[in-house]
């Protein structure tokens, strides 16, 4: 959290998680300029089978409707374990998360809590 992380950091970190699965279990980034060609880069941990991943934290990331289509995505294509998502405070409007919200009404996903913008699902 706040760590000052940047795009490139984010390319490493991504490669570092999808070659060497770990039992991570929560990641919090928020805070760190990472936008959306930093989390296109973690994007690859997401879909790996060995992701155990349940809690994913990107508050203040900069992210746009670009990272949440990548996200709806990467979570169809590999249902991961990943219970809680927190978006808060990022450049994303109701229709950005609207598929999101939907993977957390569905009982085919893990996926239970969504945050963005002071609300929860």
């Amino acid at each position: 959290m706040f760590c000052r992380l940047s795009k490139i950091s984010c390319e490493i970190l991504g490669l570092v998680l999808k070659n060497n699965p770990s039992r991570l279990t929560e990641l919090d980034l928020s805070g760190n300029n990472i936008q959306d060609s930093g989390f296109l880069h973690l994007r690859g941990f997401l879909e790996s089978p060995d992701c155990r991943l349940q809690t994913l934290r990107l508050e203040y990331c900069w992210l746009s409707k670009i990272s949440c289509a990548a996200l709806v995505s990467t979570l169809n294509l590999n249902p991961s374990h990943l219970k809680e998502l927190d978006l808060r405070n990022n450049n994303l409007q109701s229709s950005d998360v609207q598929q999101l919200q939907d993977l957390v009404e569905s009982p085919n996903f893990k996926l239970k809590t969504l945050r963005w913008e002071g609300e929860s699902w």
